[in-house]
């Protein structure tokens, strides 16, 4: 299995593909492989003749106070996982490759990125957006697998593919969770015992949550319900609980389902993210 770090590799590559008449399926990574991660590429590929994994620490989707020099780098770990799994190619840029140093050019995707994560990190969605159309134009694949667990990163993506008429299939896969409900990151590995302990309430509250919502709860019911779960647990400091619609983000217009409600909290000094839609 290839590792490349040149875009013109991978552009070569991706060309003797294309003339195979291949399909080509795209799980764009951070790197620290976990099972969520497993989970994209095993659906890739079921899917796609020939999958590729970029990894990646994208240095404009991190704000000043952000984990950005600490966040796992294990590229060597990370392709075992991906040729276990069946992957054709890593793609494993350096910064350089991907931004020049004279680069001036963003993408930004307005509305759904003012909401929730994008209302307490400026500019990381703006940075994702980017990241992710320049791995779009690099590899141009039929179809990119994203986690749910990311439920705003996806709808951003979604939206910038449908806006610049971007011919990518995005193909949406469920959280992957712990046995008691975490949902799986590759910040899990920051926490200690104790937050460790502590963080599936997170995951609790937003089904109790999702309980009151389809028993007729507004989203403003929701909401206090999930925070008061949260706040709860001492050893967490909740940052956002919300109830929105899960198409706009914004205030549903009514209330029952279907109801995106999404958490952001704090254990120590990690970040932690997590959501339920609640359907019709």
């Amino acid at each position: 299995m290839p590792i490349a770090s040149r875009i013109d590799e991978v552009r070569s590559i991706v060309r003797r593909v294309r003339g195979n008449g291949d399909s080509v399926g795209l799980v764009p990574t951070m790197g620290a492989l976990h099972e969520g991660h497993s989970a994209l590429l095993r659906r890739a590929r079921q899917t796609d003749d020939f999958v590729v994994v970029s990894i990646f620490v994208n240095p404009t989707q991190f704000g000043p106070s952000d984990d950005f020099e600490k966040y796992p780098r294990q590229l060597e770990k990370d392709a075992a996982v991906a040729e276990e799994l069946g992957v054709d190619l890593v793609f494993a840029p350096t910064a350089e490759e991907m931004y020049s140093p004279d680069s001036c050019t963003y993408v930004e995707v307005g509305e759904l990125t003012e909401e929730l994560c994008g209302a307490f990190r400026p500019g990381h969605f703006r940075g994702v957006a980017t990241v992710v159309s320049k791995l779009f134009n690099i590899v141009s694949p039929d179809r990119a697998y994203f986690g749910q667990k990311d439920y705003q990163q996806l709808l951003v993506i979604e939206r910038m593919i449908r806006d610049l008429d971007m011919p990518v299939e995005i193909v949406a896969c469920p959280t992957v969770r712990e046995a008691d409900g975490l949902a799986i990151s590759s910040r899990n590995e920051y926490l200690t015992p104790e937050q460790r302990s502590a963080a599936p309430a997170i995951y609790q509250a937003l089904q109790k949550g999702a309980e009151a919502v389809r028993g007729g709860a507004s989203a403003k019911e929701a909401e206090a319900m999930v925070a008061a779960h949260i706040e709860n647990e001492p050893l967490l400091e909740l940052q956002y609980a919300r109830a929105v619609d899960p198409h706009t983000l914004a205030e549903p217009g009514s209330a029952g389902p279907p109801i995106l409600l999404a958490v952001a909290a704090f254990a120590g000094d990690t970040r932690l993210i997590d959501n339920i839609v609640v359907e019709e």
